[in-house]
């Protein structure tokens, strides 16, 4: 059996053979990101931090549940050698 129609027909069973060897990237975690840096740089980052980073590159967020209007405190800005960390890391997970 074939699917589509003309001479652009692919046979189902190639179709269902790829479909088997589809794997999803894995979805990467601030703790991941965080064993990460501390395993190469030797330092730990707070996951505000990555958060910070994430933000500043443009990459998607997701909204908490737990998020309020108005912090009570401003957001730390993660130190430069913390931010190209993160940065390498992201690239390494191939997140960017």
């Amino acid at each position: 059996m074939e699917f589509g129609e003309g001479e652009g027909k692919v046979p189902l069973d190639a179709i269902a053979e790829r479909a088997k060897k589809y794997q999803p990237k894995p979805k990467i975690t601030y703790k991941m990101i965080q064993e990460y840096v501390e395993k190469k740089y030797g330092f730990k980052v707070h996951t505000a931090h990555i958060a910070e980073v994430k933000r500043s590159l443009g990459l998607a967020m997701y909204d908490a549940p737990n998020a309020v209007e108005e912090s009570k405190q401003p957001r730390k800005h993660p130190p430069k050698e913390k931010v190209e960390a993160i940065t390498e890391a992201f690239k390494y997970f191939e997140v960017i």
